[in-house]
């Protein structure tokens, strides 16, 4: 007998037809009624038992969580609430759960208290929703790629090479921690470790990439990068997912141009095939919207804000012209923003990036050309000695969703800035080769995964978009 999933049986399409399905108890009342969810959609199907058909015993076992099979005939439902059910023949408990200890009851759960519980929150509506939407968005990133013929490339999770020049970096070794080798100055001798010198995990994957679109002409990264910076806050995780498309012959229009394309495809794809997900998160935003202060609500719903992404053109918008636009508004004017800005150079803050994307332009903005002293060193630097080819996209709610930069191709340039820097000329001498060798005009940006989902999904805390969260102090699971 064929197995079908719950998504497909909603659809009605096999109408009086005997079926067989899988899934897990979501409610069950009045000895008679299951609620059945197998995870393929938000929404649960009906199940009606015969009273004559089970024993007390099966019935006790039939419980929140419980993994059951049901065989039996899909039909038009008579009761309010869903179109169709299954009229059960045949139902078999394939896992108990005991109700006296399952944690994820059918009534609502605390955010913390299901991060405490991450092995188990995908079996909640949030959860599962946040999920399918990232799923989602996944493949929407890789099918934008391909059909806009890009190579998916995968940078080495393990590197020497520290792309942001942060620092804040794990590290990778296999040395004795209680008794290290050291050299004659009481250091510790990476020379004696796996690699024969120091490594860490990644921070990005686009030093790499930039290598390969020398070649391939355009290719993206999609995957996992690391950052050990002590932030315990709701927008940053220690391990998390980043986009990085990296394209041979584009300046930075060409990637203004790549980024706005490529984001309004990705969600515009999510508010086509997601829709059952999206409402269900919509509302759960705005039930929490009302616990906030009037101040701190939103204008826009979650899907107001996706719609508010895809149907608006993205503003251009120097850093230079921004920060006067900063500087002369009235929460600036009137000591409203938590950093005040009084000068040009100042480091822009998601209060700045929100205010010119929600209250000044009303649209998504790109801000380019930054001050090179808050840029990284592989950034082309401008005509004018103090700015650089720089980009990031800014959304509503989010602020800074997308960071990118026209790339240093000049060798004089580059090895000015690392010299400057103090950065090691022997630790990038393969990427210095790449301005060596048949050096050309290049752009890309990195997009982290989590951010989009978050933003998607609406949810406030990042940690509620990975299934595994990794932060200071946290790496359960």
């Amino acid at each position: 007998m064929t197995k079908y999933d719950v998504a497909t049986l909603l659809k009605g399409t096999d109408l009086l037809q005997t079926i067989n399905v899988n899934g897990w108890v979501r409610t069950f009342r009045s000895n008679r009624f299951i609620a059945l969810n197998d995870g393929s959609t938000l929404n649960n199907i009906q199940c009606v038992l015969d009273f004559d058909n089970l024993d007390e015993s099966t019935l006790k076992r039939i419980t929140t969580g419980a993994a059951i099979n049901v065989k039996g005939t899909l039909i038009e439902s008579l009761g309010k609430g869903q179109k169709f059910e299954i009229q059960v023949s045949e139902l078999t408990i394939l896992g108990d759960c005991n109700p006296e200890v399952y944690p994820i009851q059918p009534k609502k759960h605390s955010l913390e208290f299901l991060r405490e519980n991450a092995h188990l929150r995908i079996r909640t509506n949030t959860f599962s929703a946040i999920m399918r939407v990232r799923s989602a968005l996944s493949f929407a990133v890789h099918q934008y790629f391909t059909q806009n013929g890009f190579y998916y490339f995968n940078a080495p999770i393990i590197t020497g090479s520290d792309a942001e020049g942060a620092g804040e970096m794990f590290k990778v070794t296999n040395l004795d921690s209680k008794n290290p080798p050291l050299t004659e100055d009481g250091k510790i001798d990476y020379t004696k470790d796996f690699f024969g010198k120091e490594t860490n995990l990644t921070v990005s994957g686009q030093l790499e990439a930039e290598t390969y679109a020398m070649g391939l002409g355009k290719v993206y990264t999609f995957g996992p990068t690391f950052r050990a910076e002590n932030s315990n806050t709701t927008r940053h995780l220690a391990e998390f997912w980043m986009i990085e498309p990296e394209v041979a012959f584009n300046d930075l229009e060409d990637n203004m141009d790549l980024a706005q394309d490529f984001i309004q495809y990705t969600i515009k794809y999510v508010l086509e095939n997601c829709k059952d997900d999206l409402a269900f998160l919509e509302q759960r935003l705005a039930d929490e919207e009302k616990n906030k202060p009037a101040n701190e609500r939103s204008e826009m719903s979650l899907l107001d804000k996706l719609r508010f992404v895809v149907d608006n053109n993205f503003k251009r918008v120097s850093y230079t012209e921004a920060i006067d636009i900063l500087r002369n508004s009235k929460p600036n004017k009137k000591k409203k923003f938590k950093f005040p800005i009084n000068e040009w150079g100042a480091d822009l803050q998601s209060e700045h990036e929100r205010f010119l994307v929600e209250k000044h332009f009303k649209c998504p903005v790109i801000l380019f050309d930054y001050p090179a002293n808050i840029k990284a060193f592989y950034m082309r630097q401008n005509d004018d000695g103090k700015t650089v080819r720089a980009m990031d996209v800014l959304f509503p709610g989010i602020g800074e969703i997308v960071g990118g930069s026209q790339r240093e191709e000049r060798l004089d340039v580059l090895l000015e800035k690392i010299k400057v820097l103090g950065i090691d000329e022997k630790e990038l001498w393969w990427y210095l080769d790449l301005r060596k060798f048949g050096s050309c005009v290049h752009s890309g940006f990195g997009l982290g995964f989590e951010r989009l989902v978050q933003f998607t999904t609406g949810m406030g805390n990042i940690r509620d978009v990975i299934p595994y969260p990794r932060f200071p102090q946290n790496a359960e699971f």
